[in-house]
């Protein structure tokens, strides 16, 4: 390319030459001697290149040649500069490394000198040796290729067996039972849940209670608490009142004072970030180091040296040379785990948002004299009311309800206008225009931006079963003894409890938690105790009678009335009172004749319009 541009100019030049000549100019005029002289060599042609670029670029004669690829060429002073940098560079890595020993060159195996004596035998044992070592790695990979084939087959079979048909498992289970094989129990089904509570409620000498404080009455459970009064042992019951920072202060303290005429009750606040098992570090985050320090955060725990004086006191009074045993019972998600967990000062049971993780019982040493019995949910009777259900059961976890009929349910036992300022939303006429403005404020969309109904029920009743949603419910003014309790029982039942200073402990937890508002509170309406099963016998008997009526009697009437008003929500929101169902054979339809005037005066007077009823 450069000899080109060359050969170009020297052509330029001879044709500048001839015209010059013609006009008088001579070679000697312009300091040449010969025709030779003339003709460009390469380094003239760069300079006279260079100008005659710089000449078309203000004369727009000539276009500069596209070059391809940056130079990479550099000034020799610099390149000498380099190798001497990375010279010096090796040399230091080379003295480091032999400061510390290392060298990068492999030893040459010298080999078996020839003149050494037994030199056949010799390599012969080497070889050996070898091929030894070589058959020992083949064996491990081979082993390692069987065991990881053994594990694939493994988790195959447990996803086939999950995913095999209901039929296909029954006659599986009616092929062992004839051969006489013991099943094992299914963790997951509602008669081991009940089987592994009385497990419990047989093996404690105290059973605490826990009841969610958002709704203690909701939480009770009257079957559970007649089987502990009923068992033999003399076993103590006593109530705690967990959750108690999302419910105003007056509405726990009125609370607690209904429910002492009953039971002990213990107000207490879990700790819902433990996750460590050191336990003294996570206690130093849990205690509060000076007052300015916000004490309703998750980290904090409120209630537990209340709770545990009360049992070593007890335990210390019964004088038994084993452990005190204490059961912890209740409903799904009221915070059972998270109370074991607080007592303890580590993660001991696993807890969560999720209701039904704790499937099975477990022992936790508190104490050298206290030991605490963490148990599955009790389950929830299918004939409790459908909130009872959404709140309580674990119908949504097993696939029964479905997430959008529980939020629904949820709903309408809320004030209107009280969803709407808790949760930022506009007014909203049914259950699924509200989960369609809660989805798009939280971004909870779909393909195409189509709001993600499910997920935002999902979030909506997370919400509401976990820690995080304050709400509360009135304390009965006028408070009456259960049919399975007496004056005698309750006597009993506080009996060998230090109840003073357990009343002191609580005036000393309130006085700590930070109590939401009560306007920043839902008011709540409560359906009263939820019936649960204890027995495998009514689990197999129960059958959803009263709640799935009156959840069809709920659908019919959102289906005929959509469309409603906060104070038409707030009417159908009103406790109703249990009616009798009369149901009719069907038969022949009867229309009633009713008297109708039609005279003329009366169609005058009532086609009439008052202009006085809206303008005054």
């Amino acid at each position: 390319m450069r000899w080109q541009l060359i050969k170009v100019l020297n052509s330029q030049r001879m044709s500048i030459k001839h015209s010059s000549s013609a006009g008088g100019e001579t070679c000697a005029d312009r300091g040449g001697n010969d025709e030779s002289s003339d003709l460009l060599t390469p380094p003239r042609a760069r300079a006279v290149l260079c100008s005659h670029i710089g000449r078309s670029d203000r004369s727009s004669t000539m276009k500069r040649p596209k070059l391809k690829k940056a130079s990479k060429r550099v000034t020799c002073s610099k390149r000498y500069k380099i190798q001497k940098k990375v010279r010096d560079h090796t040399r230091k890595l080379r003295k480091e490394a032999k400061k510390k020993g290392v060298s990068k060159r492999v030893k040459k195996d010298p080999g078996v000198p020839s003149s050494a004596p037994f030199k056949e035998e010799v390599l012969r044992e080497a070889e050996q040796r070898r091929l030894q070592i070589e058959e020992e790695k083949e064996k491990k990979r081979q082993a390692k290729i069987l065991e990881r084939a053994q594990k694939r087959k493994k988790e195959k079979e447990v996803t086939s067996k999950e995913t095999e048909p209901k039929a296909k498992k029954a006659r599986q289970d009616e092929v062992e039972i004839q051969q006489g094989k013991p099943s094992a129990p299914d963790k997951n089904s509602k008669q081991y849940f009940c089987s592994e509570l009385n497990k419990v409620i047989d093996a404690s000498d105290v059973v605490i209670e826990v009841l969610d404080a958002r709704d203690p009455l909701g939480c009770r459970c009257p079957q559970l608490e007649e089987a502990v009064l009923r068992r033999e042992g003399n076993k103590k019951l006593i109530l705690v009142l967990s959750k108690i920072d999302l419910v105003p202060k007056e509405n726990v303290e009125r609370w607690i004072q209904c429910l002492q005429l009953e039971f002990p009750v213990v107000a207490f606040k879990a700790s819902t970030q433990i996750k460590d098992k050191t336990v003294r570090a996570r206690k130093r985050t849990i205690v509060a180091s000076n007052e300015v320090l916000d004490r309703s955060r998750a980290a904090a725990c409120f209630g537990n040296s209340c709770l545990t004086e009360l049992l070593t006191s007890f335990a210390a009074s019964t004088q038994n040379e084993t452990s005190l045993r204490v059961g912890v019972v209740g409903f799904p998600n009221v915070g059972k785990s998270s109370l074991v967990n607080s007592m303890k000062g580590i993660l001991a049971c696993n807890a969560g948002v999720k209701r039904g993780i704790t499937k099975s019982m477990q022992d936790v040493h508190i104490l050298k004299n206290v030991k605490l019995i963490d148990s599955p949910g009790v389950v929830a009777s299918p004939s409790n009311p459908p909130a009872s259900m959404a709140l309580r059961s674990l119908q949504v976890e097993e696939g029964q309800e479905s997430v959008l009929e529980a939020v629904r349910t949820l709903l309408k036992q809320c004030d209107h206008s009280q969803i709407m300022l808790q949760y930022n939303v506009p007014d909203f006429r049914n259950s699924l225009e509200f989960l369609t403005l809660f989805a798009k404020k939280h971004g909870y969309l779909q393909k195409g931006g189509v709001p993600n109904t499910e997920q935002a029920a999902t979030a909506f009743l997370a919400d509401w079963t976990g820690a995080k949603m304050s709400y509360h419910c009135k304390a009965p003014e006028n408070h009456s003894l259960p049919t399975y309790m007496s004056d005698a029982v309750v006597a009993e039942m506080r009996n060998g409890w230090d109840l003073n200073n357990l009343k002191t402990g609580n005036e000393e937890t309130l006085k700590g938690v930070k109590f939401p508002n009560q306007a920043s509170s839902v008011s709540f309406i409560s359906k009263g105790p939820t019936a649960g099963l204890l027995s495998v016998c009514d689990v197999s008997e129960e059958k959803p009678g009263a709640a799935a009526t009156e959840r069809q009697e709920e659908q019919n009437d959102e289906n005929n009335e959509p469309e409603q008003t906060p104070k038409e929500a707030k009417e159908t929101e009103a406790p109703e009172k249990p009616q009798k169902v009369l149901l009719k054979k069907p038969g022949h339809v009867q229309f009633q004749s009713v008297p109708v005037n039609i005279s003329l005066s009366a169609a005058t007077t009532d086609d009439a319009y008052d202009f006085n009823t809206d303008f005054k």
